[in-house]
């Protein structure tokens, strides 16, 4: 959707996520000033510098998450190196990987290039999305490798609860499997006025859950052997084009990890490792005033869907910068009778200038969505929902008139 956009004028797009702040300042003056020193022109050991990986080992023992930072961590080239790598590792052709539905949608080729099978196991979108254990042990056979998913959920926003994913531990360990947590959005998760469930409903609920938190499985010591820990700077820095992430996880399992990584990138790029060191050592008041700002556009948001509650029916995210409507019917129809939501986001794009994901790139589940995301400025997200209530208010306009 993002080709499309780039060779339409004047679009305005909230399709790609990408966050619309600078990096900031603290971690651009540390970069420069590895480059002037003169210390980013070599290659870093293929795990990354020690430096990089102590810090992160000391940030993650902060949020009770404990790697041994020589053995246990490597620098990335970006979270969808971590992951292919990690798969690349773990699959033998034809080993299938449990993804959620809908999930993140660059999943199902990183399965693919490593030979494997992506099996979808739908969300319970009643439910807010939660993760229902009793299809997840169903859909493993003897085949089934690994379970790979997001927590905070791309696209839907959704906060995976701890006793969900105690239970998705419990099943790996039955099942000898490994797990692969890929946890990039976890800094931005909005706690209050918040509920464990949203009904399916024209307006996201109010209802709310005091203790709603954002627990991660590495956390839990006992599935340290079979769990992979993913975190990228991308999104929680505005660093997407620094291309740098890391993997956390058994120092065996990242013994294989490291050979896969080493054969695809050599090492993580060095001036992007400070600037990853830098990110985490001093741009935490960054990261909370970038949550502070989300907070405000999804609630911005979520006030322009309930005027187009004639075309949408939402539940407010917990988390990330992306909502997930879905479009309902008579819309549907009348918009792209035959193409679902991919011709409807095609539609929105010629007609109205707007760019959105369909949900279908998500997976089965998120056919009739798509994901709005509300990471850009708050002058491009009221000017692109200007346009799409004028563009939907003429379709039901005809529609009444026919």
């Amino acid at each position: 959707m993002e080709l499309r956009a780039s060779r339409i004028p004047g679009v305005i797009s909230l399709a790609q996520g990408v966050p619309s702040f600078d990096t900031p300042d603290a971690i651009k003056n540390a970069a420069i000033e590895a480059i002037q020193k003169g210390k980013v022109a070599k290659y870093s050991l293929a795990p990354g510098t020690l430096e990089f990986r102590e810090t992160i080992a000391q940030h993650l023992e902060r949020e009770n998450k404990f790697f041994d930072f020589e053995n246990e961590i490597i620098a990335t080239a970006g979270s969808i190196e971590a992951i292919t790598a990690t798969l690349l590792a773990i699959l033998e052709p034809g080993d299938e990987v449990l993804i959620p539905d809908p999930t993140y949608t660059s999943y199902q080729p990183a399965i693919k290039v490593a030979r494997g099978v992506p099996v979808f196991v739908s969300l319970d979108e009643e439910n807010h999305w939660a993760l229902d254990i009793e299809k997840f042990e169903k859909l493993i056979t003897p085949r089934t490798k690994a379970f790979l998913f997001c927590n905070p959920n791309n696209p839907t926003g959704t906060v995976f609860s701890r006793n969900q994913l105690h239970a998705l531990a419990q099943l790996a360990i039955k099942h000898n499997l490994y797990i692969m947590s890929d946890e990039v959005y976890k800094d931005f998760v909005y706690f209050e006025n918040q509920g464990s469930t949203f009904p399916l409903s024209d307006k996201s609920s109010n209802s709310s859950r005091s203790n709603l938190q954002l627990y991660s499985l590495a956390e839990l010591r006992g599935i340290r052997d079979r769990l992979i820990y993913i975190f990228s700077f991308s999104k929680a820095y505005a660093m997407t084009g620094w291309r740098i992430a890391f993997l956390a996880t058994h120092q065996e399992l990242a013994k294989k990890i490291l050979a896969v990584h080493d054969a695809l990138v050599t090492c993580a790029p060095v001036v992007s490792q400070y600037a990853g060191m830098a990110a985490l050592e001093l741009a935490n008041e960054d990261v909370l005033r970038f949550k502070e700002y989300f907070q405000k556009r999804r609630d911005f948001t979520c006030k322009r869907l309930d005027k187009l509650n004639h075309v949408f029916k939402y539940q407010k995210p917990n988390s990330s910068y992306f909502v997930f409507p879905r479009i309902k019917e008579e819309m549907l129809r009348k918009i792209a009778p035959n193409g679902g939501s991919r011709q409807f986001a095609i539609e929105l794009l010629k007609k109205a200038k707007v760019a959105t994901v369909p949900g279908s790139a998500f997976g089965p589940s998120g056919e009739n969505h798509v994901r709005m995301c509300f990471g850009r400025s708050e002058e491009d997200i009221n000017t692109a929902f200007d346009r799409m209530e004028k563009f939907f208010n003429e379709q039901g306009t005809k529609i009444n008139n026919q």
